[in-house]
């Protein structure tokens, strides 16, 4: 079925093919593409978008000797599959299988490990400065979309990047959100060619040399290039960073990417490329929609997404989209922000009933966690709707900018604890840990829908910052209650009554703890806060137990049951306290499930953890609650 592309090991295998073969090879890898993926779930419409580009790019640069830089790194499956990587699609995203994102480890071609946006061009640049250090001769290519160009740390790392005119870096703008619309055609691709060719290279320097002595002649020349490049191009803003700026030009279009990467490949200094592509492209249904094909699971390429027969359960995301209408409904002062998540967040009907207090500041974290400050600030109650591993890129404005001036910024952090498929990149460990030591912080920690609606309520009302942590998917399937009710600040419940050990769960582990309990007799507390924590139920439970467990999807370092053993300490309780969360690791990707299980988080493990380290005082509890019982 493919041909070519069975031929294709290594990029060097590629270089070796003559140019006129190279069409049809894209169109191989695309049609494997859209195969493996279908079969495995996987970001999809990026990476039939970047076909011809990842080709082009491995055609043209001698990788891995010169370095590629993707950004996001969920449009590098083609990178795999062209770098040695093809039979193993099939493991993509699964528990010893393939990242879905580029990884050092994995590959020499992987130079850049990378998930989160935005970090192509600082770290290209440091590798084009650390060959010229060393007196290497290779390229850095930093692969960059439109939408990770709104972030402020690519603008930064073009202003330090245009200052080194010797070094060997090329930025290609990935902007597939445009449509490729007719000055993209055979005029541009002229253009393009020229602009990046030697010959138009060397006539502007020896102008600039000629003119050099009649300063204002120089100036007048700068001025007419760059308004002369400015008709056809949008050239001055990247321009004016020191970069020389070629494009825009077809992403899709083979004829042209690679004779103008060709001739970039002779330039000096910091080039700028700016290619269009399609999101999708040569899917048709991928095309339409690609936002319901940007991450899909499993589906049939003939048929596309189908709508299951059976009703999914509510997810954690819909209970906080369907709590923001509400609650917006209520109060006027509501406004709600994203960073470029908005059907990730929940936020797809809030934006549709409530135009003007919905906004979506782009892939700039930073921005939207100071943005809400201002906000606040003016007497409007902010909801920042933010993935947790995403609010670590703004954790300096969240103390300085929002928890410093005790501004009432709700955060609601989807995707908290781990995340699945998308693996250590994206797992929201560490919330927890970071968020407990701001003064002024509080953190709700619901054990389902229900509760997650209501302490979404609860963080609302208050006049201090609260962030509610929430996992990815659906929860225990509680139904959430109508209404806007809050539930008591800072308190927790006892679930189950038991004796000699009691369980302090924080969060969707409260079940599983829920059932290994039913096995082992314990006590468990749904905790709901790890900040403020319900001193007076924790000092209960030391008091009448010989041993407590705390229980968090989450870094066990600095994380709720640290807490914990810091309260007991400063009360000069002396506790045995089993401590259950996720290891001091990266959790590699893979079934939710099977993580969790990995971790000793399932209900088998945490009653094997207990067992482990309480059996023998567990074992002794029994006997002497028969005697009680004898004896009445």
């Amino acid at each position: 079925m493919y041909p070519l592309l069975e031929t294709v090991n290594s990029p060097a295998d590629l270089r070796k093919l003559p140019r006129a073969q190279l069409k049809a090879l894209a169109g191989e890898l695309r049609a494997y593409l859209l195969d493996t993926v279908s079969k495995t779930g996987g970001h999809l419409s990026s990476n039939l978008g970047t076909v011809e580009l990842t080709v082009a790019l491995h055609y043209v640069f001698n990788t891995p000797e010169d370095r590629l830089v993707w950004d996001v790194g969920h449009q590098t499956y083609p990178h795999k599959i062209l770098t040695g990587r093809r039979d193993r699609m099939a493991s993509l995203r699964q528990w010893g299988g393939l990242s879905g994102f580029p990884r050092r480890d994995e590959s020499e071609h992987d130079t850049f490990g990378t998930a989160h946006s935005s970090t192509s061009i600082s770290a290209a640049l440091g590798m084009a400065l650390a060959a010229r250090q060393k007196g290497e001769d290779r390229h850095a290519v930093a692969i960059i979309g439109d939408g990770a160009m709104s972030a402020g740390m690519a603008f930064e790392a073009l202003n330090n990047a245009g200052v080194h005119d010797d070094c060997k870096l090329l930025v290609v703008l990935n902007d597939n959100d445009m449509s490729i619309s007719p000055p993209v055609g055979a005029l541009n691709r002229y253009l393009a060619q020229l602009m990046s060719g030697r010959f138009y290279a060397s006539a502007k320097n020896v102008g600039k040399q000629v003119l050099s002595v009649a300063p204002p002649l120089l100036e007048l020349a700068k001025r007419l290039e760059a308004h002369a490049k400015g008709m056809v191009v949008p050239a001055t803003l990247f321009e004016n960073f020191g970069f020389n700026y070629i494009g825009p030009i077809d992403g899709h279009d083979l004829e042209s990417l690679i004779p103008t990467l060709e001739n970039i490949r002779h330039l000096k200094g910091p080039q700028f490329l700016h290619v269009v592509t399609k999101k999708g492209q040569g899917y048709k249904l991928a095309e339409v929609d690609p936002i319901a094909y940007h991450g899909p699971g499993k589906f049939d390429p003939a048929l596309g997404l189908q709508k299951s027969s059976v009703p999914a359960r509510q997810t954690f995301t819909q209970v906080f989209g369907s709590w923001l209408c509400d609650m917006a409904e209520q109060d006027k002062r509501l406004v709600g922000i994203t960073p470029a998540m908005r059907e990730g967040s929940g936020m797809v009907e809030f934006h549709k009933r409530f135009p003007d207090r919905y906004h979506d500041v782009g892939i700039a974290e930073q921005h939207a966690v100071t943005f809400a400050a201002g906000m606040a600030c003016e007497g409007l109650k902010p909801v920042v709707a933010i993935y947790s591993t995403f609010l670590q890129r703004g954790y300096d404005q969240l103390i300085h900018d929002v928890a410093l001036q005790n501004l009432p910024v709700v955060f609601a952090l989807d995707r908290a604890g781990l995340v699945g498929a998308d693996g250590a990149t994206h797992a929201g460990a560490y919330d927890i840990a970071f968020l407990r030591c701001i003064p002024n912080m509080s953190i709700a920690c619901p054990a389902d829908e229900n509760e997650c609606r209501k302490l979404l309520t609860s963080a609302y009302e208050q006049d201090h910052p609260v962030a509610v942590r929430y996992p990815r998917g659906a929860g225990a399937g509680v139904v959430p209650e109508p209404g806007l009710q809050s539930l008591p600040w800072g308190k927790g419940e006892i679930r189950r009554e038991g004796a000699g050990v009691a369980i302090l769960a924080f969060g969707t582990l409260l079940y599983p703890a829920l059932q290994a309990a039913e096995k082992l007799g314990c006590t468990v507390v749904n905790m709901r806060w790890a900040k403020p924590l319900d001193v007076e139920l924790l000092m209960r439970m030391a008091a009448t137990h010989e041993a407590l467990v705390t229980l968090e999807e989450g870094a066990i370092m600095g994380g709720a049951g640290s807490a914990v053993t810091e309260v007991l300490h400063a009360a000069g309780i002396v506790k045995p306290v089993l401590q259950l969360g996720l290891s001091d690791e990266f959790i590699e990707h893979g079934d939710p499930a099977k993580l969790l299980a990995l971790q000793g988080l399932d209900a088998a493990g945490i009653e094997a953890a207990i067992n482990a380290r309480f059996g023998a005082l567990l074992r002794a509890e029994k006997p002497a609650k028969l005697a009680l019982k004898s004896v009445a």
